[in-house]
């Protein structure tokens, strides 16, 4: 565990070197603790601590000799770096694509859950019906968000989407842009399918959406297009039950912009984890 903090900590200073970004975002010559240690300490307690970032606060002091920050400073700090964790995911995500000569990639979404169900009614972080989602496979609902998230075939994260639960997979896809090179196969399952989506990715941006059809569709495919699609399908799972894995089984979280950090957190610790130790 300690070298892969390391590891994390040496790619964040590198990242912050390269893209001239301040040692902190605090006005100061010499600052105490750095942006590189305050993303760390958030990206490990995301990998092995649960989200529990006190936890990981505890550990780099004790463990890492680090000087920390007070609890609520580190939260301010790492509020004020929210957008820097989509910049880093994207920094990631274009050395996967790189990387990625199959030009394949999958396309699937998971829910998380804000809350209980039975809670619903006391929830503070966000309300509404339209955080009201169903998970068919398990025919029940849940209150939150759904994360759409495209991998490469390799189970690479390369693009994530964060919607209210009640959005359906169709309606992200319309409300998304698939950020791939041109050429690129994306595999997904039925709920993607949109013929209108697939006829403007394939003539605008030379992307082909290969949706698994339904029992009922009208382009149904041929037999043998179909078993590959299926096959193909198999990996998105593959893919992404390991990353549901990050996820603990309730994030805890004050408020809604505290939440979706820590689930950019996860995606991104996930990402980090395929880069530094899946392409060694």
């Amino acid at each position: 565990m300690s070298e892969k903090v390391v590891a994390i900590y040496c790619f964040l200073d590198d990242f912050f070197l390269e893209t001239n970004h301040p040692r902190s975002t605090k006005p100061q010559a010499k600052p105490k603790v750095t942006d590189s240690i305050v993303l760390t300490t958030a990206i490990i307690s995301a990998r092995f601590f649960g989200g529990n970032q006190a936890s990981a606060m505890l550990y780099m002091a004790d463990k890492q000799g680090v000087l920390m920050l007070e609890k609520s400073a580190f939260n301010r700090r790492l509020h004020r770096l929210a957008h820097t964790l989509s910049v880093l995911f994207y920094y990631l995500a274009d050395f996967f694509k790189a990387l990625n000569v199959s030009s394949q990639y999958l396309i699937d979404s998971f829910p998380v859950s804000v809350c209980d169900n039975i809670r619903i009614s006391r929830s503070r972080l966000v309300k509404g019906e339209e955080y009201r989602g169903k998970i068919a496979s398990k025919r029940r609902f849940f209150f939150g968000y759904r994360v759409q998230v495209v991998t490469t075939s390799t189970k690479q994260p390369v693009q994530f989407f964060i919607l209210p639960g009640s959005y359906a997979d169709i309606t992200a896809l319309q409300m998304m842009h698939l950020h791939l090179p041109a050429g690129s196969e994306v595999f997904g399952d039925a709920a993607y399918t949109d013929y209108e989506q697939e006829e403007l990715y394939a003539d605008c941006e030379q992307i082909s959406l290969q949706i698994q059809r339904k029992s009922n569709s009208h382009r149904a495919d041929p037999i043998w297009i179909a078993a590959y699609k299926k096959m193909r399908r198999q990996a998105i799972e593959q893919a992404f039950s390991q990353v549901k894995l990050r996820f603990p089984q309730k994030i805890h979280a004050v408020t809604e912009a505290g939440f979706l950090i820590k689930l950019v957190l996860f995606l991104l610790a996930y990402a980090l984890e395929s880069n530094l130790y899946h392409t060694t």
